[in-house]
Order: C-alpha cells, then sequence, then structure tokens
C-alpha cells in the first residue's frame, strides 16, 4: 500500500516540475539558459549534493535523537545542493547567481510536501511540541502539537506568492538575488520552528537544524553582500 507521504512527495514532484515549466515560460527563460550553458555537470552536482545532504543530515539528527533510523531533509537537501554547486562553480569559474530557476520549484516542493509528513502522523518524527493552542493537532499519541508542518508550508507558499509577484513585475534585484531571498527566508521560518520540535539539542538550546539554518543564513547574506559589493565596484 503506498503511504500518504509517498503520495504528496509525488504530488510535490509534479507541482513543482509544473510550476517550473509555467514560470520558464513565463519569466525565467534566461534563468533557465544559465543552467544549460553549465551543462550536465552541473545537474550532477546538484543532486548529488540534494541527496547526499538530505539523507546525511537527516540520518544524522535521528540518531542524535536516539533514533537508529534512516531520516531525509528538506533543509539538509538544500545545504548539501549549495555546497555541491558553489564547489562546481568556483571550478568552472562561474560567479553570478544560477539559482533563481529554482526558487519556484522549491517554494512549491515545500508548500505541498509538508502536507505528506503533517498526514503522515508520529511515524514522520515531523510533529512538534505539546501546546495548549485551539489549532494543536493530534498526531496520533493523544497529546495536542504544533503542526509544525503547516508553519513552515503556508510559510513556503506566502514566500512564493510574493516571488511571483517580483519576477512578473521583472523585479531588478529580485532576478539577481532571488535565490538568496529564497535561502535567507527558508532558513529564519525554519530556525524558528525548530524551536517547536522535540529533537536533540547540540548546543544550548539549539538542535542540528538550527546549526544548518544559521549556517544557510550567513550563506545567503554573504552571497548578498559579495553581490552588492561587485556591482558597487
Amino acid at each position: 500500500m503506498v503511504s500518504i507521504h509517498t503520495v504528496f512527495d509525488f504530488l510535490a514532484v509534479v507541482s513543482s516540475m509544473a510550476i517550473t515549466y509555467t514560470f520558464y515560460r513565463w519569466r525565467l527563460d534566461a534563468a533557465a539558459a544559465q543552467i544549460d550553458r553549465a551543462g550536465i555537470c552541473y545537474v550532477v552536482a546538484l543532486v548529488s549534493g540534494s541527496v547526499i545532504g538530505g539523507y546525511g543530515f537527516g540520518t544524522l539528527n535521528l540518531w542524535l535523537s536516539g533514533d537508529q533510523g534512516i531520516g531525509r531533509s528538506i533543509v539538509g537537501s538544500l545545504a548539501g545542493a549549495i555546497i555541491a554547486i558553489e564547489f562546481f562553480k568556483l571550478w568552472r569559474g562561474i560567479y553570478n547567481s544560477t539559482g533563481l530557476i529554482f526558487v519556484p520549484a522549491f517554494a512549491t516542493t515545500v508548500a505541498v510536501g509538508r502536507w505528506g509528513c503533517f498526514l503522515s502522523g508520529m511515524d514522520d518524527q515531523t510533529y512538534g511540541t505539546a501546546t495548549s493552542l485551539p489549532w494543536g493537532h493530534d498526531f496520533g499519541d493523544h497529546i495536542s502539537r504544533h503542526p509544525v508542518q503547516l508553519y513552515e508550508s503556508f510559510s513556503m507558499l506566502l514566500f512564493l506568492l510574493v516571488a511571483t509577484v517580483l519576477i512578473g513585475q521583472r523585479n531588478e534585484w529580485f532576478s539577481r538575488n532571488g535565490f538568496y531571498a529564497l535561502v535567507a527566508f527558508y532558513a529564519v521560518q525554519r530556525f524558528a520552528w525548530e524551536f517547536l520540535k522535540p529533537y536533540a539539542t547540540l548546543m544550548g538550546p539549539f538542535n542540528l537544524f538550527h546549526l544548518v539554518c544559521l549556517g544557510l543564513v550567513i550563506y545567503a547574506l554573504a552571497m548578498l553582500r559579495a553581490k552588492h559589493e561587485r556591482a558597487d565596484s
């Protein structure tokens, strides 16, 4: 029997492919052309980094929390893909951002895919801590918990709506920096929701994903500053 999580994973993939194609035809054909020029090695680096980061960070977080299973993490996938692509760009001497075409797809993947996490209950290991708030949800253990999956889904849906407006307006700043804006926004909102999850902590109140998110924020801000300085020089 196919799990509900698998169904929503499939829906997330189909939705992200559809929205990528739509944005490509509408506004982002030039952004997609950068990927074509980078060649197949770019795609290999992207996919490899995403898979290694996703399963690596996801599994490590489970182990740190006392679960010896295999985990998968969307923030880990993002971090792994960024590391792999930045090394690839350094090797190829590419200095401009190549990630704008992935902005609608990533936001859609999270917005749709997190519903699969939410509907999977306790087995998914993404449930929140206990809460007395009226929108708390019982994931199967008879405890009202924060639906952190939906917090993340709605956050990224909001970002997608804003990004759609800016891309539609051909906003110059967003055209140059949209990917870094996505990384910063996703990392900040994810950092906040991590305080509502029962994962093992590593440094004070911070768990592994807090640290990954902090690294992503530093990366995004550093890239934005570097692009700003190059534009002023």
